[in-house]
């Protein structure tokens, strides 16, 4: 199969994992704050995720998840602090060295961000031929190899029009494995779906985690979180409140921010039913 003639090859001595089989740290946050105009989403994070590991990152709407991961790749930018990717600074990088970066991080949307003139093989293969320089034959075997690992298979010609949520959220994972990344990032990929197609997602996402891949997940799903990730990162007001492996953070939450959202996600109609007791307003939903 033709090789890119950049792709990989020339950057995987910049952002690749170290040769020698430690467990390193992938991702490293220092500091790590972003404003927009007056308002700033993110708070002087510290965040450090090892080679390998699974990480969910949860909270409430708005506390600044996905604007955290996605300073990583530069789908924002930083206002101060810095990000490492194996151990190397990334502030600053622009031109290729940008595009070296990006090779070795998939990012998974919340919107598929297909293109919809484009079937499922060619929406795949377009960053190969177009970015990367791989021949067409080439970088279409590759495609349709990553179909075949997220179950679409029969499905590479169909165009975006033609398939479910579920399988252009499956076409999307393909895509950001295109270049063999060494980091994965997903910002809630599965809230945008029918709840009857998420399952179909999770189990790609799962075999990814079994994979090796890093994997920083922005979620709200308590399952996955609970049943796939090493760690769960909790996030509110842009900052980090607390950090736990799964079974402690669902049974033993410790900051009181995470018990609240915890009460309200896992049991929505007690919660409820408990604020309004709270407030004295029961009557209101009486029939």
């Amino acid at each position: 199969m033709q090789q890119p003639s950049s792709a990989t090859a020339d950057s995987s001595a910049v952002f690749s994992s170290p040769a020698d089989g430690k467990k390193a740290v992938a991702v490293e946050f220092k500091q790590v704050s972003k404003s927009f105009g007056v308002h700033q989403v993110i708070q002087q994070v510290d965040l450090s995720v090892a080679v390998g590991e699974v990480v969910a990152v949860c909270g409430p709407s708005g506390s600044g998840k996905s604007t955290l991961i996605r300073l990583i790749n530069h789908l924002e930018t930083l206002s101060s602090g810095e990000i490492f990717i194996h151990q190397r600074p990334t502030a600053g990088l622009s031109g290729k060295a940008l595009r070296q970066l990006r090779t070795h991080i998939g990012f998974v949307f919340q919107q598929f961000n297909l293109y919809a003139h484009l079937d499922a093989l060619d929406n795949v293969s377009l960053a190969l031929t177009k970015v990367h320089g791989w021949k067409q034959d080439a970088a279409r075997h590759k495609a349709r190899e990553l179909l075949v690992r997220v179950g679409l298979a029969d499905r590479a010609h169909h165009f975006p029009s033609q398939l479910s949520g579920g399988q252009q959220q499956r076409v999307a994972i393909a895509r950001a494995l295109v270049t063999d990344p060494n980091i994965i990032l997903f910002d809630e990929p599965t809230s945008a779906l029918d709840p009857e197609m998420i399952g179909e997602v999770l189990l790609v996402m799962q075999e990814l985690a079994h994979s090796g891949i890093t994997m920083i997940v922005v979620t709200h799903e308590m399952s996955f979180a609970r049943e796939i990730a090493d760690r769960v990162v909790f996030m509110d007001g842009g900052q980090i409140l607390e950090q736990a492996d799964p079974e402690s953070f669902f049974t033993q939450p410790q900051h009181p921010r995470a018990r609240r959202f915890l009460q309200k996600v896992l049991f929505p109609l007690r919660s409820a039913q408990e604020q309004l007791a709270k407030e004295g307003k029961v009557d209101e939903l009486a029939p």
